[in-house]
């Protein structure tokens, strides 16, 4: 899979990823209830989902009108249509990721390296009457083609990869990619804790 087009007479770069508008990545989305995947809410894809993160960020806010700060992972990717899209995970999730993330790095990898598998594991609430059913995400890893991990890191830099409506200043972020939001000036604050590029 190739992602980048050089014109071989003019030298023009031209990419076969789509994004409606920047901030506006398509939303896919990981429902605990369920285990299942969705896109916007409505269209379901399934119990997994495999994508190459393109940037994430992890970080903590009140989001969506929940009334509570929680912990919150976005991971942006280009899926099978081309499109620039996102999946977010929250709480226990995050953890999950985290797990996987944190060897990556110290083995000078990170999450862009590697191609995800994201399932789900069904966990019970047994301190509710009638119990209640709920889901963890569950990664795992194949190491991605290096090709495309460097077509990637190259269009993040050059298209802000972030989704807007989940920019707050009220937001702790723990950490996010360098490929995250590059060059987007309302976090030049120094608010944001960058990740370090792994060493050659």
């Amino acid at each position: 899979m190739t992602y980048k087009h050089v014109d071989e007479e003019t030298g023009e770069v031209s990419w076969f990823i789509k994004c409606l508008a920047p901030g506006r990545p398509k939303q896919y989305r990981f429902n605990g209830q369920t285990g299942r995947f969705n896109i916007n809410g409505t269209k379901d894809v399934g119990p997994s989902l495999t994508l190459q993160p393109i940037a994430w960020r992890i970080f903590e806010d009140n989001l969506f009108g929940r009334g509570r700060f929680e912990k919150w992972a976005e991971v942006f990717f280009v899926d099978e249509t081309g499109a620039l899209s996102v999946v977010m995970f929250n709480n226990n999730s995050v953890n999950e990721l985290l797990n996987i993330a944190e060897p990556l790095y110290y083995d000078d990898l990170q999450l862009s390296d590697v191609v995800l598998t994201v399932t789900s594991e069904k966990h019970v609430n047994e301190t509710v009457v009638p119990k209640g059913t709920w889901y963890l995400a569950k990664f795992a890893y194949v190491p991605a083609d290096p090709a495309v991990v460097a077509e990637l890191a190259e269009y993040a830099n050059q298209y802000p990869v972030y989704r807007a409506e989940t920019l707050s200043p009220n937001a702790v972020t723990t950490l996010n990619s360098p490929t995250f939001a590059v060059g987007l000036s309302l976090l030049q604050s120094g608010s944001i804790a960058e990740l370090p590029e792994p060493a050659n």
